[in-house]
């Protein structure tokens, strides 16, 4: 059984990083189907090899969505503390909003 190596891209979307782990599944999957002689230890090896990379790539994204969401809480934050009165307008506004919405669909 050969395993295809992959070069490994920093910059990967969720989708691309969700695809890399399922053909990993598939092929640890195949892998334990197979009788013992047929799996090597280079194929298991690199299998593994395979699956701390996508680890690594999961962390690295979980961090970046992590830092962009404490970014977004920090200056909205920010925001309404220096437009405290503004911020309480536009509250209000989208609450009537949605009320009047939700008021209509319920009759």
């Amino acid at each position: 059984m050969i395993m295809k190596t992959r070069t490994i891209t920093p910059a990967q979307t969720p989708e691309e990083l969700l695809q890399d782990l399922r053909n990993v599944v598939s092929e640890a999957e195949k892998m334990l189907a197979a009788p013992v002689t047929e799996v090597s230890e280079q194929a298991i090896s690199a299998l593994r090899t395979r699956l701390g990379n996508a680890q690594e790539r999961l962390a690295d994204l979980y961090q970046g969505a992590k830092q962009k969401v404490i970014a977004g809480a920090k200056y909205t934050d920010e925001t309404i503390r220096t437009h405290p009165y503004q911020s309480l307008a536009v509250a209000l506004g989208v609450g009537v909003l949605l009320g009047v919405v939700l008021g209509r669909r319920s009759k």
